[in-house]
């Protein structure tokens, strides 16, 4: 009996250790990269006061009330404009769009001032903030003449937001808005 004691702790413990331990297996290398094409612009006319250039990649949508959205299908995010006249009411449109872009401070982890934009010659002026976390707008902007025209925009995509995985996305939908921005004309 003392022999099929020891025989058994002894079958028992090699189960044991070999059971517990863990089987090394190599992790594969490969990290998602998304690539997306080099971008290429086309000059766009609007219907409004307004014209600039945009990835051809990207689709127009004219909306009522002098709303316009450019919609890119295959990344699933679209920017949303909205134009509104400047009618002695600049810093109360100023105001809103900061306040439109710092409603997200409670999902953001940070919100940034990405660009300030001035073309003394257009006479196009703007902010461009870059929202970084799990908000549900990574860029927000605006953009004025400061004297007739003012439009404010911001960046959606179509899904949970989840910052690591459409920071891709963002960073090159990040790189569009910039060149609306830089080629914006008032008419």
């Amino acid at each position: 009996m003392k022999k099929n004691v020891i025989l058994y702790c002894s079958v028992l413990s090699i189960l044991l250790t070999t059971a517990c331990g863990e089987e090394t297996i190599p992790k594969p290398k490969a990290v998602l990269r998304l690539d997306y094409p080099s971008a290429s612009y086309q000059a766009t006319e609007t219907g409004g006061p307004f014209r600039f250039e945009k990835n051809t990649r990207a689709v127009i949508k004219p909306k009522e009330d002098g709303r316009l959205n450019i919609e890119y299908p295959d990344m699933k995010a679209t920017v949303y404009l909205t134009y509104m006249p400047v009618r002695d009411n600049l810093k109360s449109l100023l105001r809103d769009a900061e306040k439109l872009t710092y409603d997200h401070v409670v999902k953001a982890d940070e919100i940034g001032v990405g660009g300030q934009f001035e073309n003394n010659i257009h006479h196009v002026y703007g902010r461009l903030y870059e929202v970084t976390g799990n908000a549900a707008s990574q860029t927000q902007f605006y953009i004025t003449d400061s004297t007739s025209h003012f439009i404010t925009g911001s960046l959606y995509f179509y899904t949970k937001p989840n910052y690591d995985s459409i920071l891709p996305a963002a960073a090159y939908l990040n790189k569009d808005i910039r060149r609306l921005m830089e080629t914006l004309r008032w008419e």
